[in-house]
């Protein structure tokens, strides 16, 4: 049963922006923070941003620090993340999940490519 479905990848070049989002069900968004993660060609998987629930408390990277944005509405069970100044290194697949991140929340993760 899938938990979370990610969406708003692309191509796109650097200095560019995109949003990404991920749909929840309620009981996998129930409470805690949630988190971006993402994984790059021949990488592990690294933690991107993280939001607490009450959206107060937001963290990141140091790699996105400044960049990227993490967001997120309880009443939609949505998590987004805003990136902007994308580098060729933001390169990689895009996954959202609890945090700290519960193994069989995976998903199929949405694909972001930064090239000219």
């Amino acid at each position: 049963q899938v938990q979370f479905v990610e969406s708003g990848g692309g191509l796109v070049q650097p200095g560019e922006s995109l949003r990404l989002s991920c749909a929840a069900s309620t009981r996998t968004f129930s409470s805690g923070d949630m988190a971006w993660f993402r994984q790059a060609p021949g990488k592990e998987r690294e933690f991107v941003a993280g939001i607490s629930w009450s959206g107060s408390w937001t963290y990141y990277a140091d790699s996105v620090k400044g960049r990227f944005t993490i967001s997120r509405d309880n009443a939609k069970n949505t998590v987004s993340l805003q990136m902007s100044s994308l580098k060729p290194e933001d390169t990689a697949f895009y996954y959202c999940n609890k945090n700290p991140p519960v193994t069989h929340y995976w998903a199929q993760g949405t694909q972001v490519t930064v090239s000219s």
